[in-house]
């Protein structure tokens, strides 16, 4: 069975078309109006091993939250929709993470529930023209619209660029891992409750 999804996202501050193959091998092709948030999602995708392609046209006249908070719903929501009654997958997963200085440890349950631990701390305002706070911005939109609860926490690190950066590989790796299927389980819901 495939695990893909298609979403189209429109608003009055951005128009999104996203597809999500979570049994691929890397392959993007990324547009987001935005350099930072492209090179971001390529990480994401090259790193998961997800394939992803994004089209986004958005408000950036006025900055770039609009952007980063609706792809990251979009994205949430092509995930939930390719894992549909999450049969099979491991569920939990974890990863501690270096980039050059940054160390970063991220831990995913997709559970069904949605919460973000995000314990980071930038040390500054902008990566280029990207404000770095937006960085979570992106993650809330993801784990409220994919019902997950993730936890990210930068252990060490000095350049923010390299902190986003680690984010972004880890949660990418540690997804990868939660979602992949468990042969043991194969036909199993990883829940007592019988429903994630």
């Amino acid at each position: 069975m495939a695990r893909t999804a298609e979403i189209v996202r429109n608003t009055l501050e951005t128009q999104i078309s996203l597809t999500l193959d979570l049994d691929g091998t890397g392959v993007y092709d990324i547009d987001t109006g935005c350099g930072f948030l492209n090179h971001m999602l390529i990480l994401f995708a090259k790193h998961g091993r997800f394939d992803l392609n994004v089209k986004c046209t958005g408000d950036t006249d006025v900055d770039y939250h609009h952007t980063a908070e609706d792809i990251g719903i979009a994205l949430g929501d092509a995930f939930k929709k390719a894992l549909g009654d999450k049969r099979g997958i491991t569920r939990y997963a974890d990863i501690t993470l270096p980039m050059d200085e940054a160390l970063i440890l991220a831990a995913v349950d997709v559970s069904g529930r949605a919460h973000l631990t995000y314990a980071v701390t930038m040390p500054t305002e902008k990566v280029g023209d990207f404000d770095t706070e937006l960085a979570k911005e992106f993650w809330l939109g993801f784990i409220r619209a994919a019902d997950i609860t993730l936890h990210v926490r930068m252990l060490s690190g000095e350049n923010s660029h390299h902190i986003i950066e680690g984010i972004f590989k880890a949660v990418s790796r540690v997804f990868a891992k939660a979602v992949a299927i468990d042969a043991r389980y194969a036909n199993e819901i990883p829940s007592t409750k019988g429903v994630l």
